[in-house]
């Protein structure tokens, strides 16, 4: 059964969707359910998150595919520090791996990368790495993917009043759009969907400023098991959804 399964899967990866006709500009998915993950298949939670990351590289051949054009991933948040101390090393661990192994491709492949959150608590060596992933693939556009490292939408929005009391902005031109620039987003457009995978109904201070008209999907399906097919389907429910932004329909 499990072999039937497997191979159910690897054929559902490999096939050809029809084009969507109303793809989402900007993806972000929050990367849930690594942990539950392992414990369900008798693996240690360094292993969850290792498939967890593996099951990145899919998702980013899936995008290009679909046509989504930036993608913003949840991979560390400020809430995540609290976590014991080894899970928290094997998570830094994990960046740094991916950046050594992955970065070449990447940057091959035409994906830009960028980063929104903080680095000041990264050691010294990651934080370099980061940058110059950033750096090297700076100039493609085939896809960008923001990666959410140490990120907090609290956190980022405390940081943008900050800035802008800062600059010595009087109150009466503080206005959203202005604000909006201060974020770490700022040269982002809004999210059009934001994915959760492990089937909790929250959003985990995720995005919170930029998500106010983002439509939602919630899939019960742990992170590293979302595959091509899921993903396709999130996507065509997009399709579906009437955005109207606090007004009405026709």
């Amino acid at each position: 059964m499990v072999e039937l399964l497997k191979e159910n899967q690897s054929t559902l990866e490999e096939t050809q969707f029809p084009p969507l006709e109303n793809p989402p500009y900007h993806v972000g998915i929050i990367m849930d359910g690594n942990g539950r993950w392992a414990k369900k298949n008798n693996k240690t939670r360094f292993e969850g998150h290792k498939a967890g990351t593996d099951n990145l590289r899919r998702i980013l051949t899936c995008s290009v595919e679909f046509g989504v054009k930036m993608l913003t991933i949840y991979a560390f948040s400020t809430e995540n520090w609290k976590r014991p101390p080894f899970e928290v090393m094997g998570l830094m661990k994990i960046l740094e791996n991916v950046i050594d192994r992955e970065l070449q491709e990447l940057n091959r492949n035409g994906v830009q990368l960028r980063h929104i959150g903080r680095l000041e608590r990264l050691k010294p060596n990651i934080r370099d790495k980061v940058r110059h992933a950033i750096d090297v693939t700076k100039d493609n556009d085939q896809l960008i993917l923001n990666v959410a490292f140490n990120y907090g939408g609290r956190e980022e929005i405390v940081q943008a009043v900050r800035r802008v009391v800062a600059e010595g902005i009087a109150p009466d031109q503080i206005t959203e759009e202005l604000l909006s620039q201060y974020m770490y987003t700022a040269h982002s457009p809004d999210p059009d969907l934001i994915i959760r995978t492990s089937g909790e109904f929250r959003t985990s201070n995720f995005l919170i400023w930029q998500a106010a008209y983002a439509e939602y999907y919630i899939t019960p399906t742990y992170w590293p098991d979302f595959g091509k097919a899921e993903y396709y389907q999130a996507l065509q429910a997009f399709a579906r959804r009437d955005r109207r932004y606090g007004g009405r329909s026709e």
